[in-house]
């Protein structure tokens, strides 16, 4: 019996795995919030012995360490990982028996980081799979790029030969299941694949079919930016993070909210962005759960803000914790939960107006506006509004005054990312209309688009 068990965190773009015989099991780069894989172990039926890292992590908090000390089990990373607890070293060729029937093999496969492992898993006695981390994903790899620029190109060659050992080691038909390459920001690219096999792979991911000086190129051209908490992540796990503290933050009243906001604290408002579009407590800001909730926050927001959380129920505040402690960010100031008017004690909410790329076009008829386009460098580049003025939400906290003088009319690709603008703009005093559509609507519309 083989059974790999996915737990797929998609609000990060990343997958954890428990894998199990029947009696025994082993998991790979579990998150932060480990009650997901006890919970899962437990309706399997079977124990976990074994925690492998493929690598110190620059997206999320690990839960490896924890999850190992609440279960008893090996906790394996490569020996060169400069951590600060104990654990199981593992180098190229290690094997380690999980249970009966289970083996797993190390394989080091630099290039998402130097260190990194890949772990062959052998089932009585032939190799069924391989946790491949962030060396080969479905149809792309992981990006190189994350130790720093001085270490891109050599990594980005690291992980063209790390690939091809792996597809040169294992067969055909063995599984492949990555870490990263579901929406993650450490793949180089997305794929919509949900599986794939060694022999898919060799047929349909560039690493594989390209040369190595077309791969390495095209590569390193298509990287963008990356949030900036992930500056943070690797010392967290190199330090080893502890379990998290999921319990309800403290309440605020509205005249304690009033009080954060006047002493420059984060208050986040978590509702869908057309509710908070209708009405909010001037100066909140939006980032809707129904989206990459934690990915934006932890990126825009300056570390170590105190953060206030506002949702309609004390579920939504749940949820909203239990994205930001795989983030690093531990524990909210404090939380209030109802209706913005009951968070704004009787003063008057604000609200801004919604649109489509279709009124754009209208509006830009009779009165000037200012476009402001908030989405990254390559998507800009592959099309753009011409005239839109260029910000991408990552940078825009920091360069609000680059924004004209006038009426700002901001877009994204889809409408999540332009709400998190304009309440920002919104709350520096400006007066904003959030594109609420998508991009690939504006030439329909009429307006004038740059590219493809």
């Amino acid at each position: 019996m083989f059974r790999v068990l996915p737990l797929d965190t998609p609000t990060l773009g990343d997958r954890s795995y428990l894998v199990h015989d029947g009696t025994a099991a082993f998991v790979v780069d579990p998150q932060r919030d480990i009650d997901r894989v006890l919970d899962l172990a437990a309706a399997e039926g079977v124990a976990i012995t074994h925690v492998f890292e493929t690598h110190l992590h620059n997206d999320y908090v690990t839960g490896g360490l924890a999850l190992a000390r609440a279960t008893g089990a090996a906790y394996h990373l490569n020996a060169d990982d400069p951590v600060s607890f104990d654990r199981v070293p593992l180098r190229d060729g290690d094997i380690v028996a999980v249970g009966d029937t289970l083996r797993v093999r190390a394989i080091a496969t630099p290039g998402h980081t130097f260190t990194h492992l890949a772990y062959a898993a052998e089932a009585a006695g032939e190799q069924v799979a391989v946790f491949s981390g962030g060396t080969l994903l479905y149809g792309s790899v992981g990006r190189p790029d994350l130790l720093g620029p001085e270490h891109t190109h050599d990594l980005a060659h690291h992980q063209y030969h790390s690939a091809h050992r792996l597809a040169g080691e294992l067969p055909d038909t063995a599984g492949v299941y990555p870490t990263h390459g579901f929406g993650s920001f450490c793949a180089a690219t997305e794929s919509e694949a949900a599986s794939s096999t060694i022999g898919a792979e060799k047929r349909a991911n560039p690493v594989l079919s390209k040369t190595e000086r077309d791969f390495v190129d095209d590569l390193l051209a298509g990287l963008d930016a990356w949030p900036a908490y992930y500056a943070h992540m690797a010392p967290a796990n190199s330090a080893g993070p502890a379990a998290p503290d999921l319990s309800p933050p403290d309440r605020a009243d509205a005249a304690q909210i009033r009080e954060r906001l006047a002493g420059g604290e984060w208050v986040v408002d978590l509702r869908h962005r057309v509710a908070f579009a209708a009405g909010h407590v001037a100066g909140t800001l939006n980032f809707g759960l129904d989206g990459s909730f934690a990915t934006y926050l932890g990126w825009l927001v300056p570390w170590n803000t105190r953060l206030t959380l506002l949702a309609e129920t004390p579920e939504q505040v749940a949820e909203a914790q239990r994205e930001l402690v795989r983030i690093g960010i531990d524990r909210p100031a404090a939380h209030a939960t109802g209706d913005p008017a009951g968070w704004a004690g009787g003063d008057d909410l604000e609200s801004f107006p919604r649109a489509t790329f279709a009124d754009l076009a209208q509006v830009r008829h009779h009165r000037p506006v200012v476009v402001l386009d908030t989405r990254r460098d390559l998507e800009r580049a592959a099309a753009r509004l011409e005239g839109a003025v260029h910000i991408p939400l990552h940078e825009l906290p920091r360069r609000l005054p680059d924004v004209p003088e006038g009426e700002v009319w901001v877009h994204c690709a889809a409408g999540y990312r332009a709400s998190i603008a304009a309440s920002l703009l919104a709350a520096g005093g400006r007066r904003v209309v959030a594109v609420d559509d998508e991009f690939t609507n504006a030439r329909a519309a009429g307006l004038p688009v740059l590219g493809s």
